[in-house]
């Protein structure tokens, strides 16, 4: 595969994942929670990868019972958190602002990373983390005026999804240096399964189930916002450096924002604008100082 061609498949995956709102927000329409759109979520993606390792290379789906701890980590800790947190900031504020709040990610990432793995704060990074701040205060109106135009609640679930978000990454790049990315997704969306379906009480919700709408919106978040993405990002990291494939996924949130304009009509200030352009920026910041020659392994899980 050509540079160009692997360019293109992250550009569509990262912008599948920004999409996702669309199938979120009808769900919401029909009467479901968060926590249940996180369920039929993740129980789609678990069943459409079970499917897809198992006619590619069922060989994939063989694990170490010993590491199923990790999985605890990518799966309950981390997505399934991460993806409550992140359906429940699109309820409580807006598309838009839920995923630029979700973007503060590489800025946890980063602190974690010097927590837990001593990797050493470089004036790039910390301008970054600066710059994340300053994008947020802007996003959520504490700036210019010191007037917040969000809800506590809405700021604590979108910094919320950053955190649970970035927290995956701490936790894959231990157990990806084991297993495959594809084998690690599959069982990080298996894990999340078993952990949200019980508390999620979808069982009361069977009259809904019931209609083929809901099913298209269920297969739709499966697997246009979740396994497709995820593969044709993938696919092109075989090709693309991880940080340049970071970069270009910054798309998702641009394409959230346009979504949320265009469609919900949602509306924002010049400012907080500016702020969205000040998140983005932080991460292209962040990511250009991760950089090293040959480094291609990262996953991702929006």
């Amino acid at each position: 595969m050509n540079r160009n061609t692997a360019f293109i498949m992250i550009f569509i995956g990262a912008s599948l994942w920004g999409i996702i709102g669309l199938f979120v927000n009808a769900l919401y329409e029909y009467g479901f929670t968060p926590l249940q759109v996180v369920a039929l979520r993740v129980s789609a993606a678990a069943f459409l990868l079970l499917l897809y390792i198992g006619i590619k290379n069922h060989k994939l789906l063989k694990i170490k019972p010993a590491d199923t701890s990790y999985f605890v980590g990518t799966g309950v800790i981390s997505i399934a958190l991460f993806n409550w947190c992140l359906f429940s900031a699109i309820e409580t504020t807006s598309m838009s602002i839920a995923f630029v709040l979700l973007y503060t990610a590489p800025a946890f990432v980063t602190l974690f990373s010097r927590i837990f793995f001593n990797e050493p704060w470089t004036f790039r990074k910390i301008i970054a983390l600066v710059t994340t701040f300053i994008g947020c205060t802007f996003v959520i109106g504490l700036l210019p005026n010191l007037n917040a135009t969000l809800t506590v609640a809405g700021l604590l679930f979108g910094l919320g999804s950053g955190l649970f978000y970035a927290l995956y990454s701490i936790f894959g790049k231990v157990i990806l240096k084991k297993y495959r990315s594809l084998t690690v997704t599959f069982y990080t969306f298996l894990l999340a399964t078993i952990a949200v379906v019980p508390f999620s009480f979808l069982w009361q919700e069977i009259t809904l189930l019931t209609s083929v709408r809901v099913w298209l919106l269920v297969f739709g978040l499966g697997l246009v916002s979740t396994v497709l993405p995820f593969i044709l990002y993938t696919k092109g990291l075989e090709t693309v450096e991880s940080s340049r494939a970071s970069i270009i996924a910054t798309i998702e949130p641009v394409v959230a924002t346009l979504i949320g304009y265009f469609v919900y009509a949602e509306q924002m200030t010049i400012f907080q604008y500016g702020g969205v352009v000040l998140v983005l920026l932080s991460v292209i910041i962040v990511q250009e100082a991760k950089r090293k020659p040959g480094n291609k392994l990262k996953s991702h899980a929006s």
